[in-house]
């Protein structure tokens, strides 16, 4: 099988990005951007709201256009992933190796995730994060207009429309679908497509091939010029936060922080756990050939911009056969998001705790339902995480608009569990490999 020309490329530039210890930047940029917030916000009280307001519009820009170039490029970079990752596999191999892998990859993502969804709402459980919140806040001036206007409750989805739902996850026009925002149809429509390839004779694939390697390469090149600006763009988004929600809320929500925190350690432990267990690894080993790749996940707080970068790192230090890896990697970079199940079980519980609404048994089970779902179609790039929460909140009876309390310190928290989305990607890609690994290098 031949290595995609990028590759060797995204060697480069992580090695470039580590020596420039891009994570610390950002550190260093995530205090100055809340700092300078608070300083021209409604806690310092220096400035006017109005003249406050135009500073933090202005300041926010970079940050915008950070987002922009990040979600500019995740259809394409996915979907030239996955169809590539699949088409590639040698037909000598047979479907049948394809399928298995399939299937064994979508049920540990989906295990995993619902898994990491239990383990936020039990850590908001027993932590209690809500009851630290000043309920003064929840109906104060901080938390106005800080969520959209038609951000409405959703309904759960009765069982007469599951199949309904299940239809519309096959898209119907490739071509619509591939400049849709439906990440799940986009995956199911490259895996389609992928599969098609394989069963195709392999000089009449490689042109296409040759294209999508071609279209991986362009997109890591904006990519690139984005993660230059990511210390830049982290101060303008979080002194844009700060300046309107103001230091009261941010500090009011420390506990959240905690909650989220501890879930996510307690994810990136059974992470590890996993490791040892399933994939027969020593942890300290797969942390010190992956650390790398985690640090550079949680200063771009973006798994799909860092997809290239895991995908060499996973091939070449942990040596996960290639078609286990570029199968794995840009499928788990799309639906494998246990970080954001955690941070949406506890965020749900939290605001629940804070607005006194009584979940319930049932309600529960509806959360860890919802929430899985939501955390499988949620895309890899900043900041949506928070939008998908919307959707999970209205179908428990949270008012929507409570994401306003948490907006403050999500830039910090999606740093963390885009690290801990990541880490699962390359658990995913050892697990596997032990078990069809050895199939696929006598085949």
């Amino acid at each position: 099988m031949t290595r995609p020309a990028s590759l060797p490329q995204q060697r480069r530039h992580l090695k470039g990005l580590r020596e420039q210890r891009l994570w610390l930047r950002v550190i260093v940029a995530t205090i100055l951007g809340v700092g300078f917030g608070a300083l021209v916000g409604p806690t310092a009280g220096l400035l006017s709201p109005e003249t406050s307001a135009l500073i933090a519009n202005w300041v926010s820009l970079p940050g915008k256009l950070f987002l922009l170039a990040i979600q500019f490029v995740v259809v394409p970079l996915v979907v030239a992933s996955v169809i590539g990752g699949i088409a590639a596999q040698d037909t000598s191999g047979g479907l049948g190796e394809l399928g298995a892998l399939g299937l064994r990859t979508v049920g540990f993502f989906l295990v995993t995730t619902v898994l990491a969804v239990g383990i936020g709402l039990g850590v908001a459980a027993a932590i209690q994060p809500g009851q630290y919140m000043d309920r003064s806040a929840v109906r104060g001036p901080a938390s106005g207009g800080a969520v959209p206007a038609d951000a409405a409750p959703v309904n759960a989805p009765g069982p007469g429309e599951v199949p309904d739902l299940i239809v519309n996850l096959f898209p119907r026009d490739p071509l619509a679908t591939f400049v849709g925002d439906d990440m799940l149809q986009i995956v199911v429509a490259a895996i389609v497509l992928g599969i098609a390839l394989v069963l195709t004779p392999g000089d009449q694939r490689r042109p296409l091939l040759d294209l999508l390697a071609s279209v991986q390469a362009a997109c890591m090149v904006i990519v690139g010029w984005a993660l230059r600006f990511t210390p830049i763009a982290v101060f303008a988004l979080l002194a844009n936060i700060a300046s309107r929600l103001g230091l009261s809320v941010l500090l009011g929500a420390g506990m959240y922080m905690v909650a989220v925190v501890a879930g996510l350690a307690a994810l990136f432990l059974l992470y590890l756990v996993l490791v040892r267990i399933l994939a027969g690894r020593p942890a300290l080993g797969f942390l010190a050939a992956s650390r790398e790749v985690i640090l550079l996940a949680f200063s771009t707080s973006s798994s799909a911009a860092v997809m290239p970068l895991t995908l060499a790192r996973t091939e070449d230090t942990l040596k996960v056969h290639p078609r286990i890896a570029r199968f794995v990697v840009p499928l788990g970079t799309t639906i494998n998001m246990g970080g954001t199940a955690v941070y949406q079980g506890v965020a749900t519980l939290f605001l629940a705790q804070v607005f006194d609404v009584d979940i319930g048994l049932t309600g529960l089970l509806l959360v860890v339902v919802m929430a899985t779902g939501a955390a499988i179609g949620t895309p890899g790039t900043p900041g949506v995480g928070i939008v998908i929460l919307a959707t999970i909140l209205g179908s428990v009876g949270i008012p929507p608009d409570g994401i306003a309390l948490i907006l403050g310190v999500d830039r910090l928290l999606d740093m963390g569990r885009t690290a801990v989305n990541v880490t699962g990607d390359m658990v995913a890609c050892v697990v596997l490999d032990r078990s069809l690994g050895g199939a696929m290098r006598s085949a």
